[in-house]
């Protein structure tokens, strides 16, 4: 909780959303607390740590307060499915019941389900990377693959760019991108979304983009399928870079745990190779300050991401 005052998280109201628990990160392996604006979920990924569920909803209540209207528990889909099966899992554990709450990050606003959407609701950690393609689209064509909520479309628009697609399979994921652009800019015209498995959309496209964004779930989440998931960076990469128009940037990540930075720069430059562009890096980017890694667990730098300038 100090660390998260010190990095000027708590209490600021044009953040309201923020990691407070990060696992080995915090020196607590196996358990995921968020805050979402007064209302907190907790994903355990360890059996031992959802045996001491309500102890940490106890705990909760006496750090935040009157700060806390609700604590919900989303350990279903993270706990060993025979254990998930036989024990009570998702559910509140304290507070109001509530589906659909707002936050903000860095004045941007956003629906939360925590109930139904992904992670617990919200990709946290792509925070200052959304801030930074800020700096960048002014008047510019940007493409947001594998959108989800809209989080890198919202902070386009809001920064000036000429036009932005958001594409994502998920007809849902879709939905909430809509919801929150109309949130934040009612009348805004600039913006379209498209249903639509991202590279399926990149091969039949005849458009090219200034700026595309590149933020696929983990491709590998174990190591035997490692070899796999680098060869779909490598076709997806070189996909987008071939529809990037000369003098674009290709903002591009991974979040798959067994694929560290050096691998995943490789294989993004060999996709500019296959592409035959010529392609500089111009960012390393990782997770955020509330997202901490363990010196003695460097596995916990799980979010690599790169940005490229295309020639």
């Amino acid at each position: 909780f100090r660390s998260r005052q010190k990095i000027g998280l708590e209490n600021n109201i044009k953040t309201t959303v923020y990691r407070l628990v990060h696992g080995e990160g915090d020196n607590l392996p196996g358990l995921i607390i968020d805050y979402y604006n007064k209302h907190v979920v907790i994903q355990c990924h360890s059996i031992g740590m959802h045996k001491n569920i309500n102890n940490i909803a106890k705990a909760l209540q006496k750090l935040y307060g009157s700060s806390v209207l609700s604590i919900y528990n989303k350990s279903g889909q993270t706990l060993p499915k025979e254990y998930a099966i036989n024990n009570e899992t998702d559910g509140f554990l304290f507070g109001v019941k509530v589906e659909n709450i707002e936050v903000q990050e860095y004045g941007h606003r956003f629906i939360i389900d925590f109930i139904n959407g992904q992670k617990t609701g919200f990709f946290i950690d792509q925070r200052e990377n959304r801030a930074l393609l800020g700096e960048y689209v002014k008047d510019k064509t940007v493409l947001n693959t594998y959108c989800y909520s809209g989080g890198f479309s919202v902070y386009a628009v809001k920064a000036g760019a000429k036009h932005v697609y958001s594409v994502d399979s998920s007809k849902s994921a879709i939905e909430m991108a809509n919801s929150n652009i109309v949130l934040n800019f009612p009348s805004a015209k600039n913006h379209e979304s498209i249903t639509a498995d991202t590279l399926e959309f990149l091969q039949e496209t005849t458009d090219s983009y200034d700026i595309i964004i590149l933020d696929p779930p983990a491709f590998a989440k174990h190591v035997k399928v490692k070899h796999n998931a680098v060869q779909g960076y490598k076709r997806l990469n070189a996909k987008a870079i071939s529809k990037i128009n000369s003098g674009g940037l290709l903002f591009t990540f991974s979040c798959s745990q067994v694929v560290d930075m050096n691998l995943f720069r490789s294989t993004v430059i060999s996709a500019a190779i296959s592409a035959k562009r010529k392609a500089r890096i111009i960012h390393q980017l990782t997770q955020p300050a509330d997202h901490p890694i363990n010196a003695f667990h460097p596995e916990g730098s799980y979010l690599k991401g790169l940005v490229l300038y295309i020639e």
